[in-house]
């Protein structure tokens, strides 16, 4: 077996890590010692799914954590939602590392594929700087949670519920144990709202920005004189676009909606315009692969679940905990058409010229991306014909985001609806491009043909 796993491709070993941790889970939940004596009855193919999305830290599911899964059952999907977070690959290397193995160039290239680092340079540092960024960031924001969970639920479930949720929120997973109504009677808490948004965005940043800004940071604190306005110059182009990117997305999409749903009564209408800023600027970071829902989405305008649409598909940035195409993606875009309309032969950003091989890559993903989307999308409205279309699209939207919000869909979909939807889960974690590169293993070939000039408009 093992003669044979060596023979697989780097992204063949990645999506097969993903599926034993899917395998072994899903038997582990399956198990009725994991379940609340009272817990309503579920079937095996109901926990394959839950924890496919667990994995995937998408966050769909067909019945509550809360509602089933005892405290053995959620310490288990906790386990699950960092491991699909961080990566298997990341746990077994930062496990080898820690009893002092070396690795092999193979397993080094798997490692840092699972990372999502071209640079191979300083990768055990690096792979260090994820755990304990990681850890130190749910623990402190976890103990920010116990400030109102602990008068709330006691000081035991309320330490538990506040680890669970900082762990879920910077995983990008959407999973909540508070039962079936999930965030929703939070809808204008402060200290969670804002608390889990900056858990998913810290998550969602990508763990190679946090090295840089830590870096900048860091030759700040040991400059003289400190200048402040300096300190993130040195910030790298891939650092500045993400933030930049980011920061464009999150308050464009606070903004529109805000503007869409300040009039629905259903769900922010009847709020303060603070609290509509707060919860409208919630559900834009949690779109963005999060899936944590503090209004009903099936009582939202359509204009703002396509808005919400659209959030999804953009995603988080390279790296991190986070889905979608990715903001790089979406901002090599911009910047070409920027390029197009201003007639400059390349694209440029901060006086630096983007590679054609980039530019190449996002369109590859991109298309692969929404090919996959909309075949999904066209499987279930066959098997699912009775549905609405808009909410199946909405569906699909999140399942291969890996948001994990709905419009009140899933425990309604059939046997059939529900594979679709794993299936799209399972190829938005492990990364369109990914899928596509361990489906066609074929070497690169570099041949040169005569120009053709085609019309395009």
């Amino acid at each position: 077996m093992s003669t044979f796993i060596a023979k697989w491709s780097i992204t063949q070993r990645l999506s097969f890590s993903f599926l034993i941790v899917i395998l072994i889970g899903s038997l582990l939940l399956a198990q009725p010692f994991m379940h609340y004596a009272h817990a309503p009855d579920t079937t095996y193919f109901d926990h394959l799914f839950n924890v496919v999305s667990m994995v995937c830290v998408t966050g769909l599911s067909v019945f509550a954590v809360g509602d089933v899964y005892n405290g053995f059952g959620q310490l288990v999907v906790m386990l699950l939602i960092q491991i699909g977070g961080l990566g298997l690959v990341t746990l077994i290397a930062i496990s080898s590392l820690a009893l002092r193995r070396k690795m092999n160039l193979t397993d080094q290239s798997l490692l840092q594929s699972a990372l999502s680092r071209e640079n191979p340079q300083d990768l055990k540092e690096f792979l260090y700087l994820v755990y304990r960024f990681t850890f130190m960031v749910e623990g402190i924001l976890a103990l920010v949670l116990m400030i109102d969970f602990i008068p709330r639920f006691g000081l035991g479930n309320g330490m538990f519920n506040a680890i669970f949720l900082a762990i879920s929120a910077f995983c990008n997973a959407g999973f909540d144990n508070l039962g079936s109504s999930s965030l929703q009677q939070y809808t204008t808490n402060p200290i969670i709202n804002l608390t889990l948004a900056g858990l998913i965005a810290t998550g969602g940043l990508g763990f190679g920005v946090w090295q840089d800004i830590l870096r900048c940071i860091k030759n700040y604190l040991t400059q003289q004189p400190k200048q402040l306005k300096n300190m993130f110059t040195p910030l790298s182009n891939q650092s500045q676009l993400v933030l930049r990117t980011t920061a464009i997305i999150l308050v464009a999409g606070t903004v529109l909606s805000w503007l869409f749903e300040a009039n629905n009564s259903k769900t922010i209408g009847n709020l303060s315009l603070g609290q509509q800023l707060m919860t409208s600027f919630f559900q834009t970071v949690s779109m963005r692969t999060a899936g944590f829902s503090t209004i009903d989405y099936s009582h939202t305008t359509p204009a703002t679940n396509f808005l919400y649409m659209i959030q999804m598909i953009i995603g988080g940035a390279p790296g991190g905990t986070a889905g979608g195409i990715k903001v790089t993606v979406i901002a090599i875009i911009a910047l070409l058409f920027r390029a197009e309309l201003s007639g400059q032969t390349e694209v440029t950003f901060r006086h630096r010229t983007i590679d054609n091989r980039m530019i190449k890559q996002a369109f590859t993903i991109i298309i692969f991306f929404f090919t996959l989307m909309m075949a999904g999308f066209l499987l279930l409205l066959l098997v699912e014909s009775g549905t609405n279309p808009f909410r199946l699209l909405f569906e699909v939207s999140s399942a291969i985001a890996t948001v994990g919000v709905s419009m009140n869909l899933t425990p309604d979909l059939s046997t059939t609806g529900r594979i679709i939807i794993m299936m799209l889960m399972f190829i938005g974690r492990v990364g369109p491009i990914t899928v596509l590169l361990s489906l066609l293993q074929k070497k690169k070939q570099t041949i040169h043909y005569a120009k053709s000039t085609i019309t395009v408009g």
